[in-house]
């Protein structure tokens, strides 16, 4: 079937937008790194679901869509609740590995994100495995051996910084599929936005009483300029995030962002050269950077064989 020319327009802006969001992703783990500098996990996180949660807030009030206290009853309301929690301690967990860890391992462990929603679909929703995606597994795992090629020992027979960071890691990635699966059944009932604002606020009364909001107050400005990062990257990123699932295939799209651990790699060589009294180079070997290639080579196919209904 030839593409018209609106077809190809949406093809790049898909794209584009995809790219996009590949690339505030894949930047996040070094902020974020800047912000735990001066602040904690939680009370990061909590600022980030309070600056994004008014900016929807108002899109919706504007447009008067925010969401029914009714949509919200029972079960429904239970198992928005429970969603928001598994979303909560992904936000947390995500920014707490990077106590542990180097921004670009956190990314690369992350990557495991896709096969544990694709095992979910498997368990709870009885899908099939497809080619693409069970090659895909195989890349990923193949190449997360050979990122930790040297590091196998630390990670499977002692408990150390390193091994509780990649554990860390893990039950972020975990909590994020968990998240998905339940979304699926949430936005029969709410839009993207509705749902979205709806766990910004959940989020926000859970984090509140474990946070230290007056931490803002003690950061230097270039830790304030992280902060404010990473609260507009989480609008951003969602944005174009969300535009980009509605005109382009979701497989595609997230292709794309599997992408993510190379803007992090670049990210993290500008960040040592230009503010080297923050980080420091994580001295990866070659094989550490093939197998980095390999697992973003198998979550992008795990994203491509996933079936259309999903």
């Amino acid at each position: 079937m030839k593409l018209t020319n609106l077809d190809r327009t949406k093809h790049w802006y898909g794209f584009l937008l995809s790219l996009t969001t590949a690339i505030l992703w894949g930047v996040l783990p070094v902020f974020l790194t800047l912000s735990l500098e001066k602040m904690d996990a939680i009370t990061i996180t909590l600022y980030r679901f309070f600056v994004a949660g008014v900016f929807v807030f108002f899109v919706l009030w504007k447009h008067q869509s925010l969401p029914r206290l009714a949509a919200l009853a029972g079960r429904k309301g239970t198992l928005l609740f429970v969603a928001s929690l598994f979303l909560v301690v992904n936000y947390v967990s995500n920014v707490k590995g990077l106590e542990y860890l180097n921004p670009e391992t956190a990314q690369i462990v992350m990557q495991i994100a896709p096969f544990m929603l694709m095992l979910g679909g498997v368990v709870f929703f009885k899908e099939r495995l497809t080619r693409l995606e069970i090659c895909g597994a195989l890349l990923l795992f193949s190449g997360l051996m050979l990122f930790f090629n040297d590091r196998l020992a630390d990670l499977f027979l002692s408990v150390s910084q390193f091994s509780v960071g990649v554990f860390v890691i893990l039950l972020a990635a975990t909590t994020w599929a968990a998240y998905a699966l339940m979304q699926k059944t949430l936005l029969r009932s709410l839009t993207a936005k509705q749902l979205t604002l709806s766990i910004y606020i959940i989020g926000f009364c859970v984090l509140l009483p474990f946070s230290r909001v007056s931490l803002l107050m003690d950061m230097q400005m270039i830790h304030v300029l992280a902060l404010l990062f990473c609260c507009a990257n989480t609008i951003v990123a969602y944005g174009a995030f969300t535009e980009a699932l509605n005109i382009w295939p979701a497989s595609k799209v997230s292709a794309v962002l599997a992408m993510s651990p190379i803007f992090t790699f670049l990210s993290m060589t500008v960040a040592v050269k230009w503010l080297p009294g923050h980080f420091t180079a994580s001295n990866l070997d070659y094989w550490a950077y093939i197998g980095a290639a390999v697992v973003i080579a198998g979550s992008a196919l795990t994203a491509l064989g996933r079936p259309k209904q999903r």
